[in-house]
């Protein structure tokens, strides 16, 4: 039986976030302002914003990761919620510094996502620490919000989380993460200042709206995923190109010759070898950097074991679940009916490597959140 194993979620909160604007302080950022909005009797809420937003994930396969007390731990563990807790806070009150600190501690639990209560300021932080391929969503509770990494409501933000844990496919857009001066805002000026992007998810439509056949459209949409995929190939990289009608197209776009039901490897848009044994794989990839492409195999969801058996588990596991780029139409992923990706490997261990959610590549700049089951 293929299973599903919990959804592992980082939550991070700044809890004073937003303290600021209910005593027309214009924001949380500086040394003096939580003390004086405190003392102005202002009350954070972003503690309670995402206790909304965790509210739509209560009945839901999902384990938390976050760090102590108000940053994530209470409210969690108050809602019942399995939660794993890391790090430590350095002063009573928390800083930026713990932001990017359990930012950190989060991104080496590998988690599928964080989610994060704050502002602009809590966004720039977790920007400065987290790369950009990696996936967040905000909950709005700073009183600037001019990123758009943030979903529109607290019960939005759940809402999506809901959707990725259910299976539904989401859309992985980049967004920037934007903040202003604040002391410039106080004095009535606004200034804001792009600082970067982040990877969030997104609602999207999955059926396409178009007047052409299902072949033609198909057929589009493959030489589209192909031609995102070339775009972003990098010099003095192996590409190990796996089978499938989807991955010829990547060679069609290199204008390389392709086994079809083989495995070929490609560096700096050359063809260094065709239908590869395991074994010469792994001696011509030895000492260097490789990626791996490979798309849905078969009608039951099979990324790996089938069709593709050249992928060793020594090769996979010497590659990495973050080198490995999976290509996939979304009809294709449709037809799966919200059923889980299967990784049918050799090794139990390396199906839990590879299992929870995957990004798959579904068009030109168009990518998608997708769950990896365990057998």
């Amino acid at each position: 039986m293929n299973e599903v194993k919990s959804f592992k979620l980082g939550l991070l909160i700044n809890p004073v976030a937003g303290i600021g604007g209910s005593v027309a302080l214009k924001g949380s950022d500086g040394e003096n302002v939580v003390s004086q909005a405190q003392a102005l009797g202002a009350t954070a809420m972003a503690v309670k914003r995402t206790a909304i937003a965790l509210s739509e994930l209560v009945d839901l396969a999902v384990e938390i990761f976050t760090y102590p007390a108000e940053m994530g731990a209470d409210v969690a563990q108050q809602m019942g919620f399995k939660v794993t807790v890391l790090g430590e806070i350095e002063s009573a009150a928390t800083t930026a510094q713990d932001t990017r600190k359990a930012v950190v501690d989060l991104l080496e639990q590998d988690i599928d996502l964080l989610l994060f209560a704050g502002g602009d300021g809590t966004a720039r932080d977790i920007a400065d620490v987290a790369p950009e391929h990696f996936t967040v969503l905000g909950i709005p509770a700073g009183v600037k919000i001019h990123s758009g990494v943030y979903a529109v409501t607290p019960k939005a933000a759940g809402k999506i989380v809901a959707q990725l844990v259910e299976g539904k496919m989401l859309t992985l857009v980049q967004q920037e993460v934007r903040d202003i001066d604040e002391d410039a805002f106080r004095a009535g000026r606004v200034k804001a200042k792009y600082y970067g992007e982040m990877q969030v998810p997104s609602e999207h439509r999955y059926l396409q709206n178009v007047k052409s056949s299902g072949k033609e459209v198909e057929e589009l949409v493959i030489a589209d995923i192909a031609a995102d995929v070339v775009e972003q190939m990098q010099d003095e990289v192996f590409y190990v190109i796996g089978s499938g009608t989807t991955v010829q197209a990547v060679m069609q776009e290199l204008g390389l010759k392709n086994t079809l039901l083989g495995v070929d490897l490609v560096k700096n848009g050359q063809l260094i070898a065709s239908d590869c044994t395991a074994n010469q794989l792994l001696q011509l990839t030895e000492n260097s950097d490789t990626k791996i492409i490979i798309t849905i195999i078969g009608g039951q969801g099979h990324i790996i074991g089938r069709g593709n058996q050249q992928l060793s588990t020594e090769l996979l596991e010497r590659v990495g679940k973050e080198n490995i780029i999976l290509i996939a139409t979304k009809t294709k992923l449709n037809e799966l009916q919200a059923r889980p990706l299967i990784c049918d490997s050799h090794s139990e261990s390396l199906n839990q490597k590879l299992s929870g959610v995957i990004t798959v590549i579904t068009g030109y700049h168009d990518k998608v959140l997708y769950r990896v089951g365990i057998l």
